[in-house]
């Protein structure tokens, strides 16, 4: 498995250059305008229900709104960047198949139809397990474990999917993703640290598309022989 933390390394590095940081400062510069226009929105929406005449209170109220949306809105920042890389997500793909690959092996662009599936699937997925993150503040003695592994599972399988199907039809990636389950859920585990971390989990599509390029690689080769 020193494939594994070798391919995260090289992952983690290019995430960082320039190519991938041209695209980072888009989705977090679009993602941040989204924010702030749902913060705006609902602001506005949360006071329009408070009828306080008194200037004093009417104030404090207006930032404890403000604060109280800031920390709800901080757990939606890894699902829309996840929406909003969903658009780089192929021009990224190539980016990294360009250093794996000779010109005549790499993937193909997914299809719009499958890429907006896939989209709102990372980013449901994405949602859910920042969901069950914000849950699990009020929770003393959960099994952080438990909710690790679940990331890991979901996420290996996500990135692999995509990555996958630029290669190979659905079908067979999904014959792929059964045949290297614990591979791809020890991979998975890498890209689950990313969400994890808050601020950090805004780099996990940047991350995921990096990293799991060449776990797949390394997989179809494994698997060619395998055949």
């Amino acid at each position: 498995m020193f494939f594994v933390f070798e391919s995260g390394f090289l992952a983690i590095r290019e995430i960082f250059s320039p190519p991938f940081r041209h695209v980072l400062f888009k989705s977090l510069g679009m993602t941040l305008a989204i924010l702030a226009l749902i913060w705006i929105g609902l602001d506005k929406l949360a006071l329009s229900y408070v009828f306080i005449s008194h200037p004093f209170l009417q104030t404090i109220i207006g930032y404890a709104t403000g604060a109280g949306l800031f920390i709800f809105l901080a757990f939606f920042i890894g699902p829309i960047s996840v929406i909003v890389s969903g658009v780089f997500l192929d021009n990224l793909a190539d980016i990294v198949e360009r250093d794996l690959y000779d010109s005549n092996e790499r993937g193909q662009p997914i299809a719009v139809s499958q890429a907006i599936i896939m989209g709102l699937r990372f980013a449901v997925v994405s949602a859910g397990i920042n969901f069950i993150a914000l849950l699990l503040l009020f929770i003393p003695g959960i099994n952080a474990v438990a909710f690790l592994m679940a990331n890991a599972y979901l996420l290996g399988r996500e990135y692999f999917l995509f990555v996958a199907t630029r290669f190979v039809p659905l079908a067979r990636a999904l014959e792929m993703r059964r045949f290297y389950a614990f591979k791809l859920f020890i991979a998975g585990l890498f890209i689950a640290v990313f969400v994890t971390i808050p601020g950090l989990n805004v780099l996990t599509p940047l991350f995921g598309v990096a990293f799991m390029s060449r776990i797949y690689k390394d997989l179809a080769r494994q698997h060619v022989f395998n055949k």
